[in-house]
């Protein structure tokens, strides 16, 4: 892809090298040492990467330590060096962030921690009452252009400085400061009340005494803190106790992780097994927890009760956490607090909002700072003709502040405005309802994006998954098929039910063994209909699915796995699980006529079509992993005694295990190609025997200390050989409407997109396919799992050989890539047509959207729907949120808020096209328009030997800025190129935009020149057609200057709207009524003659003639691209 690219390791700060000094393990350690050996040639074994790092710890303290510290070394200078380490010293403990530490948490006893713990309150603040002033002027004197605004307005109050009236320079000044001031108060109080509303919510919380009531905020690890359904998790806790008798209950976490399924959550076994609420306080027991993490998805801890011989230990893992910010959807529970406030994860997951500015305004900022800069010279250059006589000094400031109108305080009025209106214009727009604009500031960064990241679930998909294809490899069965299946199952469960023998392994009622029922000899080829069965049935038991009987729920939540019919009315069944996947198949069972009806952490039960129960025990569940790719279940048939271990998964992981065939390859390779994410179904029966051998071996691997998971992992896969293959299975995650054709007209436009997902690598693969993010002819390069610094650089030389193709790759591979090779990976993605990015948290959505922005310069815009979208939003240059079923925290955090994926496509082709070009054309123009009185001011005291004596005074300057041409400048952000059918038919027009062309110092140098020119003549052509006296060059040259500006806004214009003429006849007739009042400057007698006419119109004629010309003639032999359109 980019061969010359060399990969060579980023290396990092030389700061490290001092926490090693100070005896401090940094937390980047490894990567130091590794970067330590970058001359090392990189195509080494793995070992070679290793390094002790022993000496280089010891080293530096060994040197130190000989040194002999006397007096004769403290006053030869050593005052200084222990001074300078002290104050060293004291900035790093100011600066430093708390560690964080693992910890033992005492069940309701927080005043046995052994440390203070962060408050568990919600702040979202940007400001507090002492910071929000200075914090709000810095904000807005941070850019020149204010700053200088601020300087020359302080000047006029020193006498000898002072040029006009005070109200010229501070009325401006003073309103733009007002109106930001008070919309940045107005957001301040919407977050303090949010952030109160939050904290101020009441909990239950258990205490020897009883139940008392606590706000949010109040609540102390150690707590144990009773939640009750539909109500939010405060903070992160272990769960203790549930009123569901499963000792299991639900929670979603839409806000954590951005999926809207049931999350399965189990109880602590010795807590939950206990008679009463009360007997918490009875026994002495506590959770060690690991330190606060990042990391969502793992959690390691172990409960431990002291009070019975031998103690009770019990290991944690995540299914024992409630994070906060997630809800109960079953039950009650009861769960002791491990983190608070900015400890928990949600906390540690978000990242805080920045103040976003535009590249515009940062444009237009270069451009002021090259004003100023022409401004002094100019001042020095009249200073100078001056001879630099007399005060020489205070007429250089002097001619500084007069010259100061080249660079317009209006400016930033007017750019202010147009955002407003931009805002309004998207709001109004009919054909994307519902958006909302929530930052004003950027409505131009839409018009010059070249990243585009995107979340897939609930963003691309609907999240609504539709079973569509069940294979059995001879036979395939579609969605205008499946009432065969459903006459399969009808007409096969009364004779399994009725005939006692044979039929499928699993699924008979037959009494002998299954081990005994395994023939050596030769196989019977089965009939379709047995291998149906064996198939629905096995979709059916194999999943993590719960039924869910809400009514019955809310009335007496005890439900009995016993208890008859009335449990299994279907109206009140829905089904959760962990993954939509699942539910899409149980809905599909239960179709075609085997229905889930019952199910807790022991047993399962299935309705067949005839209304008989099937019951099974649950002996095991392997749960799906990304390492594994799969899930199992050993159940046992309670009325046959029969062990089945069923497994279904991912076709490259499952091709191993199962008997060899000639056709699941081929079949998965068609149906990835329809877009449909695929699950290889497969079962083995079970001798007795062999199930207690297998539990023996799996119990021993379960306790070892080290290792655990890779033990566990052996004695599983032992089982997991020569399965019998039953089905593969095909279900289609909807896409939002028009997905596709949005994709491309965003790839047409020259946006590249990224799709970054918390999701499994192959349905994001999938997805990117039928999405066609990936087009139908590239080639998709799975990045394999690294986990080194080796791995890493073996596998971007195999990625850097492919040439356009999509990249895929992990979240923990892409974390091991960037501490390496950061820049070479960047570079390589970069070149990518497009990028899949799953498994990543919310953090590393966030931290690619700045990777983007440091390396390639461009402008990024992430859009998602989720709260583990939030921190990627804030993170980008421009952030959308779309309000969908994953609630609204994505939208509220968002810039510009949508109800539909599609709807991006308007947003950026039309609005944010028109808003850049608009803004580009309207900050030019006061540019000019300041510009060009500051050449009159200039030609007009060269003249006059050089005096630093104002050419327009007092309401002349005002009204200039104001009444007699702000409206049609301003109805600049009425203007439009093309028709806004036209920009969405041809996207290409956007790519021109993102190279900056509207608002460039060439342009820029354009209308400078057009400026000195139109000033030079208006001024030198009222000089020498002035009779007599001073006042006619006042009067003939102000009224030209207004003519000329009015006519340029009507060069400018490209497409006419009735507001626009308005404007210009309003402004019009406002100068010309104002020239009866305005006897101070203009003589009313010399105004109504007719040579005053005709200088005027000469005047302006010249100034403004050449330049409708040179348009003309620019038009008819080098038109824009979007006139050739408009035509």
């Amino acid at each position: 892809m980019a061969d010359s690219i060399p990969l060579n390791p980023v290396r990092k700060s030389s700061k490290t090298i001092g926490n090693y000094r100070s005896g401090r393990r940094s937390r980047f350690s490894l990567e130091d040492e590794l970067s330590s050996l970058d001359e090392m040639p990189l195509m080494m074994s793995e070992e070679g990467f290793e390094n002790d790092e022993s000496d280089y710890q010891t080293l530096p303290r060994a040197r130190g330590g000989r040194r002999s510290r006397g007096l004769g070394w403290f006053l030869l200078g050593g005052w200084k060096v222990l001074c300078s380490s002290c104050c060293d010293c004291l900035a790093h403990v100011c600066r430093r962030k708390k560690e964080l530490k693992a910890r033992t948490v005492w069940l309701g006893s927080p005043e046995k921690c052994e440390e203070k713990y962060p408050k568990n309150a919600i702040k979202n603040q940007k400001y507090n009452i002492i910071t929000f002033v200075p914090g709000v002027l810095y904000q807005q004197f941070k850019f020149f252009l204010n700053l200088y605004f601020l300087v020359v307005a302080c000047s006029q109050f020193v006498p000898s400085l002072k040029i006009g009236y005070l109200y010229t320079y501070w009325a401006p000044l003073g309103f733009v400061l007002a109106v930001t001031m008070v919309r940045e108060a107005v957001d301040e109080v919407r977050r303090y009340q949010r952030d109160k509303e939050m904290n101020s919510q009441l909990y239950s919380k258990l205490t020897v005494r009883g139940k008392v009531q606590v706000k949010s905020s109040d609540i102390q690890v150690g707590d144990m803190i009773i939640v009750e359904k539909n109500q939010r998790i405060p903070a992160d806790m272990i769960f203790l106790r549930t009123s569901e008798k499963t000792g299991a209950c639900f929670i979603r976490t839409d806000q954590l992780d951005g999926e809207t399924d049931w999350k399965l959550k189990v109880a602590v076994c010795c807590t939950q097994r206990l008679p009463a609420v009360g007997d918490l306080f009875s026994i002495s027991a506590y959770v060690y927890a690991q330190k606060p993490q990042l990391d969502i998805h793992s959690f390691e801890g172990n409960f431990t009760r002291e009070d019975t011989e031998p103690q009770i230990h019990e290991s944690l893992s995540i299914e024992n956490t409630l994070w906060a910010s997630t809800v109960v959807a079953s039950g009650t529970v009861i769960g002791v607090v491990i983190y608070t406030g900015k400890e928990t994860r949600s906390v540690l997951n978000t990242s805080y909002a920045k103040n976003k500015v535009g590249l515009l305004d940062l444009e237009l900022n270069r451009l002021t700072k090259a004003l100023f800069l022409a401004q002094v010279v100019l001042s020095v250059v009249m200073v100078a003709l001056q001879g630099f006589v007399g005060p020489w000094f205070r007429n250089l400031f002097r001619f500084v502040v007069l010259f100061s109108y080249i660079i317009p305080i209006s400016l930033r009025v007017n750019l202010d405005m147009g955002k407003s209106a931009y805002g309004w214009m998207i709001t109004k727009d009919e054909n994307i309802p519902g958006t909302v604009v929530r930052t004003s500031t950027i409505p131009e960064e839409l018009g010059r994006l070249v990243y585009l990241l995107t979340d897939k679930t609930g963003t691309l998909t609907q999240n609504e998954m539709i079973f569509k294809r069940l294979h059995l490899g001879t036979v395939s069965y579609g969605t205008d098929t499946m009432d065969e299946i459903q006459s399969h199952i009808i007409q096969s469960h009364p004779q399994i039910t009725s005939q006692p023998s044979g039929g499928g392994a699993s699924s008979a009622g037959s009494a002998t063994p299954a081990w005994k029922t395994q023939p050596s000899g030769p196989k019977v080829r089965k009939s379709v209909r047995s291998r149906i069965n064996e198939a629905v049935k096995a979709i059916a038991l194999c999943h993590n699915v719960t039924p869910v009987y809400e009514s019955r729920a809310a009335v007496n939540g005890e439900t009995e796995s016993a208890e008859a019919d009335q449990d299994f009315s279907d109206d009140n069944r829905t089904y959760q699980a962990s993954s939509p996947d699942e539910v899409a198949l149980v809905r599909w069972t239960e179709s075609v006529g085997l229905t889930l009806v019952n199910r807790d952490l022991t047993t399962l039960q299935l309705k067949t079509p005839s209304g008989q129960i099937l019951s099974f025990l649950i002996l095991q569940i392997f749960p799906f992993t990304s390492e594994s790719k799969r899930m199992g279940i050993i159940l046992r048939d309670e009325s046959t005694g029969e062990i089945t271990f069923y497994m279904k998964g991912a076709d490259v992981a499952m091709a191993t295990i199962v008997q060899y065939n000639d056709w699941l390859e081929e079949e998965c390779g068609n149906m990835a190609r329809e877009g449909l994410r695929t699950l290889v179904v497969a079962k083995k029966c079970l001798s007795e025997e062999q199930y207690q051998d297998f539990e023996n071996r799996y119990n021993q691997a379960k306790l070892s200390i080290h290792d655990r998971a890779l033990k566990v992992a052996a004695v599983v896969e032992s089982l997991e050989r020569e399965m019998e293959l039953l089905c593969l299975t095909g279900v289609e995650d909807q896409l939002q409407a028009d997905v596709r054709p949005t994709l491309e007209l965003l790839r047409n436009a020259g946006i590249k997109i990224w799709m970054l997902t918390g999701d499994k690598l192959e349905t994001a693969t999938c997805i990117a396919k039928s999405s066609h993010l990936v087009s139908r002819n590239q080639d998709i390069h799975v990045f394999k799992p690294v986990s080194s610094r080796g791995e890493a650089h073996l596998e971007l030389n195999a990625f850097r050989r492919k040439h356009d193709c999509a990249l895929v790759i992990s979240g923990d591979s892409l974390e091991v890539c960037l501490r390496y090779y950061e820049h070479e990976f960047v570079e390589l993605a970069c070149q990518c047509p497009a990028v899949v990015c799953c498994r990543c948290s919310p953090t590393q959505k966030a931290q690619i959207v700045r990777l983007l922005q440091q390396h390639t310069a461009n402008r990024t815009c992430a859009i998602g729907d989720g709260g583990n979208d939030v921190s990627m939003i804030q993170a980008a240059d421009c952030g959308i949120g779309i309000e969908g079923k994953e609630g609204k925290q994505a939208s509220l955090a968002a810039d510009f808020s949508i109800t539909q994926f599609k709807h991006i496509g308007r947003l950026l082709m039309v609005h944010g096209r028109n808003s850049y070009k608009r803004s580009a054309a309207l900050g030019q123009f006061v540019m000019h328009r300041g510009m060009i009185i500051s050449t009159m001011q200039a030609v007009f005291s060269s003249v006059f030997f050089f005096a630093s004596v104002p050419l327009y005074q007092g309401f002349l300057m005002v009204g200039y800025a104001t009444i007699y041409t702000m409206f049609p400048v301003f109805s600049l952000v009425l203007d439009q190129d093309v028709k806004p059918e036209m920009a969405l038919l041809y996207p290409e027009l956007y790519k021109d935009l993102t190279k900056g062309r509207s608002l460039s110092f060439k342009t820029f140098l354009i209308w400078v020149l057009i400026s000195i020119y139109q000033g030079g003549i208006l001024m030198y052509g009222a000089l020498l057609l002035f009779e007599s006296e001073f006042v006619h060059v006042v009067a003939i040259s102000f009224t030209a200057l207004v003519l000329t500006e009015l006519l340029m806004v009507a060069l400018t214009v490209r497409t006419w709207h009735w507001l626009m003429v308005l404007a210009e006849f309003f402004s019009l007739g406002s100068y010309l009524a104002s020239l009866a009042f305005l006897n101070e400057y203009f003589d009313r007698s010399f105004i109504t003659t007719w040579p005053f006419l005709w200088k005027v119109s000469a005047i302006t004629l010249v100034s403004c003639l050449p330049l409708y010309i040179i348009k003309y003639l620019k038009r008819k032999f080098s038109p824009p691209s979007y006139s050739k359109l408009s035509s």
